[in-house]
Order: C-alpha cells, then structure tokens, then sequence
C-alpha cells in the first residue's frame, strides 16, 4: 500500500516509480482527493510479463468495500509489450485507488514501472479578452 496525496504526486515531476509485485500479491497506490474537477492520469508497463489493472473509487476510509465504485475493471494489461496509458476524472472527494494486482501469477513477480499526473481543469475567466 503506497498512499499518496494530490500534492505529493504534484511534487513527482517527470520521474518514474517502480513497484515489486512478487507473485500471487497485488499493490496498491490509493489516492486522496479533496477538490472535484482534477484529473488523475498514469502511464506504466510491466516486466517481464503482464500485470491485471484497476480503479476504484472510495468516499472514505471508512466506506466497506462492497460500497466501492469499480471506476476501471480488472483488467489484464499486456504493458511488458506496450505502455498503458489512461485517466479518471474526479468527480467526487475520496480515495481513488490504484490496484496493480499480480495474483494470477504463481511464480513470476513484476515490475512495474509508472508514472502519476494530476491536471487541474483550466478555468478561463476572461482576463485576457481585450
């Protein structure tokens, strides 16, 4: 479990992350948000095999996990082969949860190396409207 706030993943710059997910486990990176509005991206890839996938979204710590939204299904990602890129919108304050899941796997651990973005929506007031 690697918790993370808006600002640390702010402060990430252009850096990549590795994770170690030894075999038949899965990690975690769950996210804190308060503001509405911001998008919360990732790009990562795997080695030396595949790695199953998921998003999901939480009001709070205390939410059981049958009240959880799956924002993105488990899904298994060839990103030994190719970069997974992807993007949720936050649409509600809570913990938005990363789920890098290697169960499936018997004997072989991962790698996982990835990259998190938050972008904030642009507001346009019109300052610069002559």
């Amino acid at each position: 479990k690697l918790p993370l706030t808006v600002e640390e993943i702010m402060n990430f710059g252009e850096s990549n992350r590795e994770l170690f997910i030894k075999s038949s486990t899965y990690s975690i990176i769950p996210i804190t948000v308060t503001e509405m509005g911001l998008t919360i991206s990732w790009i990562f890839s795997s080695d030396p095999k595949s790695i199953s996938f998921s998003v999901v979204y939480q009001e709070s710590e205390d939410t059981p996990l049958d009240q959880c939204k799956v924002l993105i299904p488990m899904t298994r990602c060839n990103s030994h082969k190719e970069t997974i890129r992807g993007q949720v919108k936050v649409r509600n304050s809570g913990i938005y949860t990363l789920i890098f899941d290697n169960t499936f796997s018997r004997f072989i651990s991962k790698r996982v190396f990835y990259h998190l973005a938050i972008e904030r929506p642009v507001i346009y007031d019109g300052s610069d409207f002559p």
